[in-house]
């Protein structure tokens, strides 16, 4: 959630940087899912998030995603979100998926807009995430993309990187 808070506008912005004293930083999380022309939705809050969860993202905002990763479709699909490939080649690239999915990805997408503004590179984004990591039990960080659990995990060290402690 905190990196969303600076979207809210300038005030917010600072109180949140105050707060939590994190760095407003800019968001890109809407192009790792496609872009605005895929997401149709501006997002401006949090309750935004939650509409475009109820709404439904698309699979080629899924797939726009799973680009980012450095991960395979299958991989993605089967270990962090239960899905077959079969069941998402069935779908055409404008249908939505179900809310409880399109949530779980806009988390993920979070966590991952997160790392880029950490890393600034997409090839350190995707060894990060895909190589053990001595703070995370020697686990990959993807490896933990399949519960909010571990996706908070990630984000802990992202933040933990951020400042400067080394994960």
């Amino acid at each position: 959630m905190r990196h969303f808070i600076h979207i809210f506008g300038e005030n917010v912005v600072m109180k949140a940087a105050i707060a939590h004293s994190l760095p407003a930083r800019e968001i890109d999380f809407i192009h790792l899912l496609g872009g605005q022309n895929i997401v149709k939705k501006v997002i401006k809050s949090t309750f935004d998030l939650i509409a475009l969860s109820e709404y439904g993202l698309t699979k080629a905002s899924l797939e726009s995603l799973i680009g980012h990763l450095g991960v395979s479709k299958k991989s993605f699909l089967e270990d962090v979100l239960d899905m077959s490939v079969k069941t998402l080649e069935r779908k055409k690239s404008t249908e939505k998926l179900d809310r409880r999915t399109s949530s779980q990805v806009i988390e993920i997408a979070k966590v991952v807009e997160h790392a880029f503004s950490v890393f600034e590179d997409e090839e350190k984004v995707k060894r990060w995430l895909t190589k053990p990591n001595a703070a995370l039990n020697n686990i990959k960080p993807f490896d933990l993309f399949g519960t909010s659990t571990g996706l908070g995990m990630v984000d802990d060290i992202l933040g933990r990187i951020e400042e400067g402690v080394y994960s």
